[in-house]
Parts: structure tokens; C-alpha cells; sequence
């Protein structure tokens, strides 16, 4: 005992460090114990059903052993043979039956939700149909029933069931909203299915829980979710004629070297996020966020300087690659931070 002594004096503040840390990474909202919808609650139920249960057989066993090992020890001085038992019929019931009653108990709640949860509504003329598509390291979200295309901020209304269509551009990545569902993997080729509600209004942290690439840590999104007239209003502003510089020069140069990429309304490429309204989102890429401190326009200068150094592995060229003077950086980056979408 005393030669395990020092071991334990080294690993007691290891454990300590390790307790801290992992304390820090329980922000609320990206907590799945704190569920912001139906999904989450569910899941959440089953969680505390089966921790529960566990927690229940882990405390008898340890009774139980505790109570042999005090009953039936050895007394200084006894060197007699213990009575020696072959089986005991009433006890192999209990230990049969018991696992059994308890298997029930979480299995019947299991199989209703999880059945319950795969309920495909992409047929659902009441549902909103977004397609995710994943890309690396960007979220674009495609409303098949609007014709419309954002990216980097999922708008959903707060009546409707949202059924999400889940592909993958590049590899395999993973879409995540804590607090309100679990996960479900989104594979390049494969089409996966899956809903969830948002009965409240507010801002959800998503995440990518699939490792996939440098920055794969960074490729964060926002649920938005609001009320069913300013969903209508999004929409109407969505699908708005898109707003252009008003410099001719600048929106030539913005046309030419971004448009090539990104979109605008319905002006532009599809292969990198949709800017539409992108002045009132909450966050530049995904991780710069846009408050009085930083304003959208300087995170929006910053990012077209140089994305890869905000994210690892962005396919964004710099503003040197394209070929953008100062000037034209910091007019284009004043031009997306006030367009803005009003809903």
C-alpha cells in the first residue's frame, strides 16, 4: 500500500486538471441536458431512463458484495471449511427474472422513441423541406418547396415540423444541434432523413460531430428559429431581386471575382455559402461573431484577407489571389455588412 503512495500523489492532480477541463466544456448551448424541443426532451428521457437503471444495478451489486465480504469473511482463528453451496433455485430466479423486467423497462420506451424518431416527413405537405448539405467547412441549407438557398444560418418557423434531407459534398461530416436533436451523419452519395421541431424562438448552436479535416472544429452553424410571419417575411426577402453595389466598379469587380463562387439572390455560383442578407447574420464563416466589439464589416475585411487563417483548409482564395486592392477589399466587406435581410 505505502509503495502505491507516490503513484497516487501523481496521478491525484492529473485527475483534477482532467475534472476542470472537461467542466469547461458544458456550455448550455451545446448541451444535450438542456433540450430546447420535443427531439431533445425524448432523447434526453431516455438518457436519465437508462443512466437510471445502471446507476440502480451498479448500487445493489456493491451492497450485495459489501455484505458478503462483511458477512462471510474469515474470522481470525477459524480454519474451518465453508459450507459449501451448489445452487440456490430462489436466487437463480431472482437474477434471471430481475434482468429481465429490467430490460423491459428500458427496451419497450427505447424501441416506441426511437422508431418514433425516424419517422420519415419528406412527404409531409406540412413540413418545411430543407436539403443540408455539408461542404468542408460550411453548412448551406436549401428550402426545396421556396427555391431558395442560404448558408451558415438555418431560418426555420416555430409551427411546422423542419424534415431535413442530409447529403455531403466532400466527406463525411455529421449535422448537430444539441439541444435540439441528436445527430445524424451526412455521407457523400447518401441521402439521410431525418426531423425536428423548434417550439421555441431563439438562436441554436450547431456543430459538426464528424471529424473532417484541420477545421473541423470550426464548422459551427445557428438554427434561427422564429415566428411564422417572419419565417413568410424571410422568404419574401430571400426571394427579393438581389441588392448590388451601388459603385459600378466595385459591383463589377464583386461580380467577377466573387459571384464566380458565391450568390447573391439568384445572381451567382453554388459552390461556396450564399451571401444573401449575410450583413444580419450573427457570424462571419461560422466563427466570427458580429457584435458591437467587432462589427460584421471588419469580420467580413478580416475573413476576405484571409480565410485559411480563421479556418484551416478553406477553399476561399485570399485577397491577394483575387486579385483584390485594399480598397476594393474594404468596400465589398462594407457593402455585405449592410445588406441585410429585414424579417
Amino acid at each position: 500500500m505505502m509503495n502505491r503512495w507516490p503513484v497516487m500523489k501523481r496521478l491525484l492532480p492529473l485527475l483534477t486538471g482532467l475534472v476542470l477541463l472537461l467542466s469547461a466544456c458544458g456550455r448550455e448551448d451545446l448541451s444535450t441536458l438542456n433540450p430546447q424541443g420535443p427531439v431533445a426532451e425524448k432523447q434526453l428521457d431516455l438518457m436519465k431512463l437508462s443512466i437510471g437503471i445502471m446507476a440502480l444495478v451498479v448500487v445493489v451489486v456493491f451492497i450485495i458484495c459489501i455484505y458478503v465480504l462483511i458477512r462471510f469473511r474469515r474470522r481470525k482463528g477459524d480454519k474451518s471449511i465453508p459450507k459449501q453451496v451448489e445452487g440456490n433455485h430462489t436466487l437463480e430466479i431472482i437474477w434471471t427474472v430481475v434482468p429481465i423486467v429490467l430490460l423491459l423497462i428500458l427496451g419497450v420506451p427505447t424501441i416506441k422513441d426511437v422508431f418514433g424518431l425516424a419517422k420519415d416527413y419528406s412527404k409531409d405537405k406540412n413540413a418545411v423541406q430543407v436539403k443540408v448539405t455539408a461542404h468542408q467547412y460550411w453548412w448551406e441549407f436549401e428550402y426545396t418547396d421556396y427555391g431558395i438557398t442560404t448558408a451558415q444560418e438555418l431560418i426555420v418557423p416555430t409551427d411546422k415540423t423542419i424534415s431535413f434531407e442530409l447529403v455531403a459534398a466532400d466527406v463525411k461530416h455529421s449535422f448537430w444541434i444539441p439541444s435540439i436533436g441528436g445527430k445524424m451523419d451526412t455521407n457523400p452519395g447518401v441521402t439521410n432523413r431525418m426531423f425536428l421541431d423548434f417550439p421555441k424562438e431563439g438562436v441554436f448552436r450547431g456543430k459538426c460531430a464528424e471529424l473532417c479535416g484541420p477545421s473541423h472544429a470550426l464548422m459551427d452553424f445557428k438554427a434561427k428559429a422564429v415566428s411564422p410571419s417572419s419565417f413568410d417575411r424571410w422568404v419574401a426577402a430571400m426571394k427579393a431581386p438581389a441588392v448590388m453595389p451601388a459603385d459600378a466598379e466595385i459591383a463589377e469587380k464583386f461580380t467577377s471575382q466573387c459571384l464566380s463562387c458565391h450568390a447573391v439572390g439568384e445572381n451567382g455560383g453554388n459552390s461556396a455559402p450564399n451571401l444573401t442578407g449575410i450583413g444580419g447574420r450573427q457570424t462571419v464563416g461560422g466563427i466570427l461573431y458580429n457584435d458591437e466589439g467587432v462589427p460584421a464589416e471588419k469580420n467580413l475585411h478580416d475573413w476576405i484577407i484571409n480565410p485559411q487563417e480563421y479556418k484551416s483548409g478553406a477553399m476561399m482564395p485570399t485577397a491577394e489571389e483575387n486579385s483584390l486592392t485594399p480598397e476594393e477589399v474594404s468596400s465589398i466587406a462594407k457593402y455585405l455588412a449592410e445588406y441585410k435581410l429585414d424579417y
